[in-house]
């Protein structure tokens, strides 16, 4: 039976924070990636019917404003651990997607009793390679074709700007300037993460989309060497979202390494 997605709103230290909700059960947070989860995603409703999802979109993506001065992922990461102390649940289960990679990564070091299990999906947050080879794509300063080339395994998926309402092209705008203030310099990783992540007490499965251009799976082959015991599995025919282009398969997934 579909599970209903619904959207709602939690006040977090004076910030209105937008949420979409799925399902019940075993609470799992979502924080998403370049932008927030399409209300309608069938990524969303699958997880649903298994477990309670629940998805905020970061300040300055979607419906949640961001505050003066909100600008960087120490920001981000004490909203987040408040998130979870008042979500009020002794432990749960985190999805990072892209960015929302890197912010769980970071919350899984820092709460290590509270969370539960970890999925990392086409994460960013590290830097593999020496300091003149890129290993994340430069989202701000390439032709957007070649953006949107490595993003998705099929450029179908791509949203169709040209169709874009004008309120759904100035979330878009507001979410990339929030974006380009969360991670532009050091560009899309923390210098020291990498040196942390074998820190990580949680069950992690790292998931990549097989054709991602963004990131390559070699660099999430690098991130599961990183992390004690985590696993690491390709989904093929996805690109940097495989929740959105291979929904079923990202379910699967997901469910499978959560009921363990």
């Amino acid at each position: 039976m579909p599970t209903e997605t619904i959207t709602n709103r939690i006040a977090i230290h004076g910030i209105e924070m937008e949420v979409l909700r799925s399902g019940a059960g075993a609470p799992v947070l979502f924080l998403h990636g370049f932008q927030p989860a399409p209300p309608r995603a069938r990524f969303l409703e699958l997880l649903g019917r298994r477990l309670q999802l629940i998805a905020p979109s970061h300040p300055g993506f979607g419906g949640t404003p961001r505050p003066k001065d909100f600008e960087n992922v120490y920001d981000l990461l004490h909203l987040y651990t408040q998130l979870i102390e008042a979500l009020g649940q002794p432990r749960l289960s985190l999805i990072g997607s892209s960015f929302g990679g890197w912010l769980a990564a970071e919350l899984a070091l820092r709460m290590p009793s509270r969370i539960e299990r970890l999925v990392l999906v086409d994460a960013l947050g590290i830097k593999v390679s020496d300091r003149e080879t890129p290993d994340i794509l430069d989202i701000f300063n390439t032709h957007p074709d070649k953006v949107r080339a490595a993003t998705w395994h099929d450029p179908r998926h791509a949203p169709d700007y040209d169709a874009m309402e004008d309120a759904e092209l100035i979330a878009l705008h507001r979410s990339r300037e929030a974006l380009s203030l969360y991670g532009w310099h050091p560009y899309m990783h923390q210098p020291r993460l990498a040196w942390w992540l074998p820190a990580i007490k949680a069950p992690t499965l790292v998931l990549w989309g097989e054709s991602d251009g963004i990131v390559k799976p070699s660099y999430g082959e690098a991130m599961a060497r990183l992390i004690p015991g985590a696993r690491f599995a390709r989904i093929a025919a996805a690109g940097h979202h495989p929740e959105i282009e291979q929904p079923d398969a990202f379910a699967d997934h997901v469910i499978g390494f959560l009921a363990r």
